[in-house]
């Protein structure tokens, strides 16, 4: 192979995986939406082959008796490790943002990645009841 059709494939490769690292970092950085969601926390796992992360699952409840809809969510800031594991089976809210495209799952499994978790009894006020009260 020709010194100038190495140099050529060489630069491609190089120019690709640069490519690639500048929208993984894009795609981190930049939070397509932000939001809470609150519910049960029903499952908190460290997961994965190479890349292990830390996957949970929350039951969101609108309503006593309804069916709960489930949230995962994936956890990359160390430090809210523990205070979820400490609150499983109990009611949690967590703030969260969205980032879509990663392209990978060695930064997580979800697109949701939680930035902060509250503990302790959250009471949601059903429009009925916030309507009465005023």
């Amino acid at each position: 192979m020709p010194k100038r059709a190495l140099a050529l494939l060489l630069s491609s490769i190089a120019t690709v995986l640069v490519l690639f690292a500048l929208y993984t970092w894009f795609a981190l950085s930049w939070s397509y939406s932000e939001g809470e969601r609150a519910g049960y926390l029903q499952k908190f796992s460290k997961k994965g082959w190479l890349c292990k992360t830390w996957e949970g699952e929350i039951l969101l409840s609108s309503m006593p008796g309804a069916i709960p809809e489930r949230f995962a969510f994936t956890v990359r800031d160390e430090s809210l490790v523990k205070p979820l594991q400490s609150s499983m089976g109990q009611r949690v809210q967590i703030s969260y943002e969205q980032h879509k495209g990663v392209p990978t799952t060695c930064f997580g499994e979800t697109e949701y990645f939680a930035t902060k978790v509250g503990t302790g009894p959250v009471n949601p006020v059903a429009p009925s009841e916030a309507a009465a009260g005023q």
